[in-house]
């Protein structure tokens, strides 16, 4: 695997997330991205023994997009410390069944997980063990002819299985969905973490980085007609 870098210096790195593999080993035993970089930065530096570097945020296995690791420990406490206090803002974009009512809004549910399937659904508040999931969505495109929409999203909370859930508990299920779509199975997620902005850990700078799905598969919809 090509590994496409968007950023690295002493402290972070900054790498996209192909779809289909797993942010950090799973027992499925495919190759992850927390293993790839390791051998990526042995590689490049000659060190002898173990690489370290630090996970301080996943995304799941069929979705893609920006990622950040930690090369440093103290870059790593400092990157989740970001994630604990909100610090760091997460943007999302998808396809999604159906056309809107609003073409902006904000979803607020409680989800529960179910470790036994894998799936997380929406639950009464108050409900044990749930968590409050929030999110805000844009519409920024509809084609008409399939009856899909473009759908830019910022999450506050990063819940399991978050966006998929909250989108199909609207009828707006995710393409290529196959926990809880109704369209598109057989097909690709079509779900893409296109944004992260944090505080660098050391210079304490602001940064974005931002790239979108190539455009081929379901994300052709995203060509100008």
């Amino acid at each position: 695997m090509d590994l496409k870098i968007l950023y690295e210096d002493n402290h972070i790195i900054v790498v996209i997330k192909p779809v289909n593999i797993p942010s950090q080993g799973d027992k499925t035993g495919d190759e992850d991205m927390l293993t790839i970089i390791k051998k990526y930065l042995k590689e490049k530096y000659q060190k002898p023994g173990d690489v370290y570097l630090g996970l301080v945020h996943r995304l799941d296995r069929p979705t893609g997009g920006v990622m950040v690791f930690a090369k440093t420990s103290k870059a790593a406490s400092r990157l989740s410390e970001q994630i604990r206090e909100k610090q760091v803002m997460k943007k999302y974009i998808c396809i999604v069944d159906g056309k809107f009512k609003n073409i902006s809004g904000t979803m607020k549910d409680y989800l529960l997980k179910k470790e036994k399937t894998n799936t997380s659904k929406i639950v009464k508040e108050g409900t044990k063990n749930a968590k409050e999931a929030v999110l805000d969505y844009k519409v920024i495109k509809y084609d008409e002819k399939i009856n899909m929409s473009v759908v830019e999203v910022k999450i506050y909370t990063g819940r399991h299985h978050q966006i998929r859930v909250q989108f199909a508990s609207r009828g707006h299920s995710l393409s290529g969905d196959q926990k809880y779509g109704t369209r598109g199975r057989g097909k690709q997620l079509a779900l893409w973490a296109y944004s992260l902005s944090f505080i660098h850990p050391i210079t304490k700078k602001r940064m974005t980085f931002e790239q979108y799905p190539e455009k081929i598969g379901s994300w052709k919809i995203m060509e100008d007609n």
